[in-house]
């Protein structure tokens, strides 16, 4: 099983801005803690991170026939990308979407997303923390997928 997390703009800051909001965890520090995880539950998991709307789609389209899960947190495309949640809504890949910050708590223009409704769930507010329980939950989701198929697989009649 293969996860892609993809981290939408301005997430190649964490640590340096802002940290009363996101505190001072970096992104790599985000990731190892990300991989460890995976490493202990047998999933291989990528990393992508872009400050640009177009190749965050790109990458989501990439993931078709590539990997079996996303979780990705768009950060401000998060309100305003159509674009982004089309492409999520198209790959038909389960996609958790996560923010650091609980985005309902926050500015009015930052407690829509547009994304939410196109993904299996959305984690927001656990600070960093949020990555972990975006992996557990898709870890899972993907172990009731695999079950699912394999049970379809049982009940097929035999030629």
């Amino acid at each position: 099983m293969k996860i892609t997390v993809i981290q939408g703009p301005n997430l190649n800051m964490l640590g340096l801005r802002e940290q009363n909001i996101y505190g001072p965890m970096k992104l790599e520090d985000i990731h190892t803690q990300m991989e460890n995880y995976a490493k202990q539950s047998n999933v291989e998991v990528e990393f992508f991170q872009s400050n640009l709307e177009g190749e965050i789609i790109d990458k989501i389209q990439e993931c078709l026939g590539e990997s079996q899960g996303i979780i990705i947190n768009p950060a401000a495309y998060t309100h305003t990308s159509i674009a982004i949640r089309d492409a999520i809504k198209a790959v038909q890949i389960p996609t958790i979407e996560v923010h650091i910050s609980n985005i309902y708590a926050r500015e009015e223009f930052r407690q829509k997303s547009l994304i939410a409704p196109v993904c299996a769930g959305q984690i927001s507010g656990f600070g960093p923390f949020s990555y972990h329980l975006a992996m557990v939950s898709m870890v899972q989701i993907l172990s009731e997928i695999k079950a699912m198929q394999e049970a379809q697989k049982q009940q097929e009649p035999k030629q």
